[in-house]
């Protein structure tokens, strides 16, 4: 199962995050996972949320430009080459990852990490052939 992404185009100034964030949280929405990527004139944020239609409307009505994309959760070992296990599996299978960042989520004793890979059924496929856990919702 995918999980929803939103990534958030922010124009690279003071307190832009600070916005989205209020925004979100003035609206009842709940953060899950958080990461940007800048560059000196421009950032993309992305969030996994509790709540994607409600996020996507607050921003979009408060000027912002967001999209939904289809990412990945994997459960992953919480010690010393738990991520590189699975690193492993998708490089074995040749399996492209876009990017990837860490989730605020915690499973027992597992943390969890959100893939974007360039094919979402192999990357599905590969989770499952290799027993690793998909949390499907956050």
């Amino acid at each position: 199962m995918t999980i929803k992404q939103i990534s958030v185009f922010l124009e690279n100034t003071s307190g832009r995050l600070a916005e989205v964030t209020n925004i979100l949280g003035v609206n009842g929405v709940n953060l899950r996972a958080i990461t940007i990527a800048d560059t000196a004139d421009f950032g993309i944020l992305r969030l996994i949320v509790d709540d994607v239609h409600k996020a996507l409307a607050t921003l979009e009505e408060a000027g912002f430009t967001a999209k939904v994309t289809e990412v990945i959760g994997v459960e992953v070992e919480d010690k010393p080459g738990g991520l590189a296990h699975v690193m492993e599996i998708f490089e074995k299978n040749k399996v492209n990852i876009e990017y990837l960042y860490a989730t605020l989520e915690k499973k027992q004793d597992k943390a969890v990490v959100i893939f974007r890979v360039e094919d979402i059924q192999l990357g599905l496929k590969i989770l499952e052939e290799n027993d690793l856990k998909n949390p499907g919702t956050l």
